[in-house]
C-alpha cells in the first residue's frame, strides 16, 4: 500500500506538475498580468538601440530634449528593421513604451504623469500597485522582468549619486522633480526587486486647499497660522503616509519672507516660498563606509548659521536631543515631524530618541526639555475612507510632578457622520483656552474666541 505522501506526488505528476508546487505561497506567482505578446520583440529593439547608439546614451554634454529626439529617431530605424508584423497603434506603443525605459522609468512613465496618482508600489516585476484618493488599486502594467526592474531603480538611484546592490541592497533616494523612493533589492527582497516611489506635487499645496481638502478646518488654519507667526515651536506627528511633509509646508508658508530659514531632511521635499532659505540634506556613507552625514550632523550645524528658524523634515534619533537644545535656546518656531500614534505617544517617543542620543540624563531632565521646547503637537492620520485629517490639535502645557501635561484643543470627532463629500467625521475644538494666548497677544497677534468654541468651557 503507497503511503499519503506517494499518492500525492504521484497524482501532482500525473497534472503536470511537480511536486510540492501548491505549497508556494502565493506571493511567489504574483503576476496578474495578462501576457505581452510583443516582451520579446521590446526586449531585441531595446538591446539594438543600446548597441546602436552605445556610449551616445551617457554623453555629458547632452541636453534632454536632443537625447529624447535621438533615442526616438534611431527607435523608428531599429523598429522599421524588424519583421515582426504589427499594426501601427501596436508599433506605436512598442516604440513608446521602449522610450519610456531608455528614458524615463517604463510602465511607471504613465503614472508618474498621472496628477491624481500619489503613490506608486511596485512589488516585483510583475505587479504594481498605485495609490488614488487615498485608495491602492491594482495597475494595468508591469515590467518585462527582473532585469528592467533592476535598470529603472539603478538609473533613479544613479542619478543622486547612490549605489544599490548586494552589498547595499536598501536605498533612499529622490527624483529630480523631488518625488521619494525607497527601493530594496534581492538577496533582502525575496521575490524581486521593491520600489516604492512618494510622488512629489508640482504645485505645493495651500492652506486653502488642505481645508478644501477637509484636513483641517478653517479654525484650525487661523490658530495654526498664529502660532506659526508668534513663533511658537510646533510638532507634527501621525502615521507613514497620514501627510506629516504636506502639512509640514503649508504651515511653512506662514513663516515671514524676513527671517532666515534652514530646512534640514534625508530626503529633501520642502517647496518653501520664500527667499532666505538654507536648504541641506544628509549623506549616506560611500563604498568605503566613509562621509556619512546625519540628520544630528545637520542639526548641529545648523545652529552656527545664525538660522531664525530650523525646520527638520523627521526627527528619528538622537537628533531629536539637539533639536530640542535648538529650542530652547532661542530658535523659538521651529518645526519638525515625528512618526506617532496620538500626541500622548508623540511625547513618549520623543522622551526614548532622546536617550538614543547617548547621553546619560535623568527621566525627568529629559521630559523638561521635551514640555519646555514643543508649545504645539499637530496629529493626522489617514482615515478608513482613505482621507488624511487632522485629528488632534495639542498644547503642551508644562510638567505636573513627573509628567508632561498635554491639552487638547481641537479633538476628532468619528461619531460626526459624514459630509457632503462622504467624508467620515469632524474636527471640532474642546472650548478650552490655551495658555500660549497670552503670548501670542504681547506679539500683538489674536487670535478670535470662535476659534475654540466660543461660550464654551475655559471662556
Amino acid at each position: 500500500m503507497s503511503t499519503l505522501g506517494e499518492r500525492l506526488a504521484r497524482r501532482q505528476h500525473e497534472t503536470g506538475r511537480e511536486a510540492g508546487t501548491d505549497l508556494v505561497p502565493s506571493a511567489h506567482r504574483r503576476s496578474t498580468r495578462p501576457r505581452d505578446p510583443f516582451a520579446a520583440l521590446k526586449r531585441r529593439v531595446h538591446q539594438s538601440l543600446i548597441d546602436t547608439l552605445g556610449p551616445g546614451l551617457y554623453e555629458a554634454d547632452l541636453g534632454a530634449v536632443e537625447l529624447e529626439q535621438k533615442v526616438r529617431a534611431t527607435l523608428q530605424v531599429v523598429l522599421e528593421q524588424d519583421d515582426t508584423p504589427m499594426t501601427v497603434a501596436d508599433r506605436t506603443r512598442v516604440a513608446q513604451e521602449v522610450a519610456d525605459e531608455i528614458l524615463g522609468l517604463g510602465p511607471l512613465e504613465p503614472y508618474m504623469n498621472d496628477p491624481e496618482v500619489s503613490e506608486i508600489m511596485v512589488n516585483g516585476p510583475g505587479q504594481i500597485y498605485v495609490e488614488r484618493g487615498g485608495r491602492l488599486s491594482l495597475a494595468g502594467a508591469a515590467f518585462a522582468g527582473e532585469g528592467s526592474l533592476r535598470r529603472t531603480i539603478e538609473k533613479i538611484v544613479a542619478r543622486v549619486g547612490r549605489r544599490i546592490d548586494e552589498s547595499s541592497p536598501m536605498v533612499d533616494a529622490r527624483l529630480p522633480d523631488g518625488s521619494r523612493i525607497n527601493a530594496v533589492v534581492p538577496p533582502v527582497a525575496l521575490d524581486g526587486s521593491l520600489l516604492t516611489i512618494r510622488k512629489f506635487a508640482a504645485e505645493p499645496l495651500t492652506v486653502h486647499d488642505l481645508v478644501a481638502y477637509g484636513t483641517l478646518t478653517p479654525h484650525v488654519a487661523e490658530l495654526i497660522a498664529a502660532c506659526v507667526r508668534g513663533r511658537l515651536n510646533i510638532l507634527i506627528t501621525g502615521g507613514t503616509g497620514s501627510g506629516k511633509t504636506t502639512t509640514l509646508n503649508v504651515l511653512s508658508s506662514f513663516i515671514p519672507p524676513d527671517e532666515r530659514i534652514v530646512t534640514i531632511e534625508d530626503s529633501a521635499e520642502l517647496q518653501l516660498r520664500q527667499e532666505h532659505v538654507l536648504r541641506m540634506e544628509t549623506r549616506p556613507p560611500n563604498i568605503e563606509d566613509r562621509g556619512e552625514v546625519t540628520i544630528r550632523d545637520l542639526v548641529r550645524n545648523s545652529l552656527r548659521m545664525r538660522p531664525d528658524r530650523i525646520i527638520v523634515g523627521e526627527v528619528r534619533d538622537g537628533a531629536a536631543l539637539d533639536m530640542l537644545q535648538a529650542m530652547n535656546t532661542g530658535h523659538d518656531g521651529s518645526l519638525t515631524t515625528l512618526h506617532a500614534n496620538a500626541p500622548r505617544e508623540a511625547m513618549a517617543r520623543l522622551e526614548t530618541m532622546v536617550l538614543m542620543s547617548g547621553m546619560d540624563l535623568p527621566v525627568r531632565a529629559v521630559r523638561e526639555q521635551v514640555a519646555a521646547g514643543i508649545d504645539l503637537v499637530v496629529h493626522q492620520a489617514r482615515l478608513r475612507d482613505g482621507s488624511r485629517r487632522v485629528t488632534h490639535v495639542t498644547e503642551v502645557s508644562g510638567m505636573e510632578g513627573d509628567v508632561i501635561t498635554l491639552q487638547d484643543l481641537f479633538t476628532f470627532d468619528m461619531r460626526a457622520g459624514t459630509d457632503a463629500s462622504g467624508r467620515v467625521g469632524l474636527l471640532r475644538p474642546t472650548g478650552l483656552r490655551p495658555r500660549f494666548l497670552d503670548r501670542l497677544l504681547d506679539l500683538g497677534i489674536v487670535v478670535s474666541p470662535e476659534v475654540f468654541g466660543h461660550g464654551r468651557a475655559g471662556w
